[in-house]
């Protein structure tokens, strides 16, 4: 029998977060979300309120949200809730692990700095 098609999504999108200092994971509105200094900066989704969405969820960069959207709709998305305040969806088989870990990297790097300014 194989992995439920999300699993192995989730272990992509694991394998990255889990690697960076400070992340823990823990479940939060029902979907493993990664955390550093008691922030989240990544959010899995797995046809969440059945959107259709396998994906995570992260916060960006001001601008960076519009510009993937309107380069790749098929890849970026805005998400519910969050994606007013810029974050956004990454389509989790429409990007390489090597995106992906920038993407990644780059909402943890976003929350680090933030934290630290507190």
């Amino acid at each position: 029998m194989t992995a439920k098609p999300f699993a192995r999504q989730l272990r992509r999108v694991r394998r990255v977060c889990l690697s960076l200092p400070g992340a823990t994971e823990k479940l939060s509105h029902g979907e493993p979300t990664f955390f550093v200094h008691k922030r989240v900066f990544a959010g899995f989704s797995n046809n969440h309120h059945g959107d259709g969405h396998v994906a995570v969820v992260l916060p960006a960069s001001p601008g960076l949200q519009e510009a993937l959207v309107e380069e790749a709709p098929h890849a970026y998305y805005r998400p519910p809730y969050v994606g007013a305040a810029g974050w956004i969806g990454v389509e989790l088989d429409q990007v390489s692990d090597e995106a992906l870990e920038s993407h990644i990297r780059q909402a943890w790097q976003l929350i680090v700095n933030k934290a630290g300014k507190r």
